[in-house]
């Protein structure tokens, strides 16, 4: 298994932790061996799996200097977001369930991810001034979110809210995605964090295994659909990529992560 993705075994639950310093920036390598990580994980002896990240971030989403750097390859552009579209695929269609142990800020295809998980739970800031953030910020760095990934969004706060948030590009402290339903539980801390997310996949697992499985199948089946090709539009998105507002945004944005 690929250093990208540390493998923590606790029991009959497996914990996949994102480990690409220095903030898990997702990059076609590090979204195809989550891919891998993730089927190794169903093909073997596991029963739940948690998603985490490294203290005080759980990853900053996409890796746009990375995906800058492809000019204007556009085969190389859509094979880099045809592997994070995938990831999220693989976490929504996952036969057994999956915990986002949120151990930070969780902007826009951190967010996707754990949108695609069976619960949320979000790491509390020590520092009340400084928040932890999650949220579909494509706006703000002149993306458009797709229909499927509108509807990951509007399947847990609700149409209006949804609109609300993804035309504004808005992401929200810890406390308030609690309060609107976007995370399930907050913690104290990123070891709090995965620590909670074992405990409610271990009460998950003392449930009748095959009611569960099967019930949580049935009320996944918007998401799954959520996450189909044509509800994603791969190729219009990455033409939309090439668009002059967009260039702008995300070569703005690459010029202040340039800066950090």
């Amino acid at each position: 298994m690929t250093t990208l993705i540390e493998v923590i075994n606790h029991g009959p639950i497996r914990e996949l932790r994102l480990a690409r310093p220095p903030v898990n920036a997702l990059d076609t390598e590090l979204c195809r061996a989550l891919i891998t990580a993730l089927n190794h994980a169903m093909n073997e002896e596991v029963h739940g799996i948690v998603l985490s990240g490294s203290e005080r971030i759980f990853t900053g989403g996409m890796d746009v200097p990375y995906l800058l750097r492809h000019g204007e390859d556009k085969h190389k552009l859509l094979d880099s977001w045809q592997a994070f579209f995938g990831a999220a695929r693989a976490l929504a269609e996952s036969r057994i369930p999956v915990v986002a142990a949120l151990t930070g800020h969780s902007p826009a295809g951190g967010c996707v991810l754990a949108l695609c998980c069976d619960y949320r739970v979000m790491a509390r800031s020590v520092d009340p001034a400084k928040p932890y953030v999650i949220g579909l910020n494509e706006v703000q760095v002149g993306l458009v979110a797709p229909e499927g990934i509108q509807r990951l969004m509007r399947r847990v706060v609700g149409p209006h809210r949804a609109a609300v948030l993804l035309a504004g590009g808005q992401l929200v402290s810890a406390e308030r995605a609690l309060e609107i339903g976007l995370v399930d539980e907050l913690a104290e801390g990123a070891a709090l964090v995965v620590e909670t997310a074992i405990s409610w996949l271990q009460a998950q697992l003392r449930l009748p295994q095959q009611p569960m499985l099967q019930t949580r199948a049935i009320a996944r089946a918007d998401l799954h659909e959520a996450m189909q090709p044509e509800h994603i539009q791969l190729d219009r998105f990455v033409d939309a990529w090439y668009s002059a507002d967009a260039q702008a945004a995300l070569q703005a944005l690459a010029a202040r992560l340039g800066k950090r």
